[in-house]
């Protein structure tokens, strides 16, 4: 859970649909060195490159795309539109306009296929209950601390050589370099914690090697680490869809 496309797309599409950087900046920050096309865009035959669908979205009208990362029964933000739910749990994540719905699926390392679903005619669904920078910086600050034993226990670091480095980078400020460069410090500085946290987390949830060796252990593991994974996706959404002041 530690790579979130859908972010960068609606941070990225969000500041370039309301003047805020410009076409060729948005397109090399969402697409980095990675092939990404999009199927099913509204008013596109087949596949199109996605700087195809950017345009495509103007034409349709959008304004702000936000990020919604749904979850086993919270799929809140997300349209009622069949096949819709499945897939952007399937993925973890969804970029939701007004018009259409984007939800990314990777095809090997270097392409990114994107399934769009178009919202004419659906009725929209309730507005997101975002919680301020300052709560979710909050928020990710006390679950890791509520977590740090079981970290600990867990001997991470004897299996995966990199996880002294990601815990040592929460104590200090990490700006992330992935939203646009007139966004919020804070949304920077929350992304940076939260992308570190969640690349922790990828390697602590994982059946092995680990420390949670039976079945108890790793129903404890999960229970633990369960608030701080509900932590880092409230932390993520924040960032991703905060608008500079």
């Amino acid at each position: 859970m530690h790579d979130f496309p859908a972010g960068r797309l609606a941070a990225w599409a969000t500041a370039w649909l309301t003047g805020r950087t410009s076409y060729d900046e948005a397109l090399d920050a969402v697409t980095g060195d990675t092939a990404h096309r999009v199927s099913g865009l509204p008013g596109t035959d087949g596949a199109v490159p996605l700087g195809e669908a950017l345009s495509a979205l103007r034409g349709l009208g959008e304004r702000r795309l936000r990020l919604v990362l749904p979850a086993p029964g919270d799929v809140r933000g997300l349209p009622a539109v069949p096949g819709l739910a499945a897939a952007a749990l399937e993925a973890g994540q969804a970029a939701v306009g007004d018009a259409v719905v984007l939800v990314p699926e990777p095809l090997g390392p270097e392409v990114l296929q994107w399934t769009a679903f178009g919202l004419d005619g659906v009725p929209p669904p309730p507005p997101p209950v975002e919680g301020t920078l300052r709560a979710a910086s909050g928020a990710l600050d006390l679950a890791v601390s509520g977590s740090a034993r079981t970290l600990a226990e867990l001997d991470l670091a004897r299996w995966h050589p990199e996880v002294p480095e990601l815990l040592a980078g929460l104590a200090r400020p990490t700006p992330s370099r992935g939203l646009p460069p007139d966004s919020d410090p804070l949304a920077l500085s929350i992304l940076g914690r939260a992308l570190r946290v969640a690349a922790v987390l990828d390697l602590a949830m994982a059946d092995a090697p680990g420390g949670a060796v039976n079945q108890a252990q790793a129903a404890r593991r999960d229970a633990v680490l369960r608030p701080l994974s509900a932590a880092v996706r409230e932390a993520v959404t924040a960032a991703y869809n905060a608008l500079p002041r």
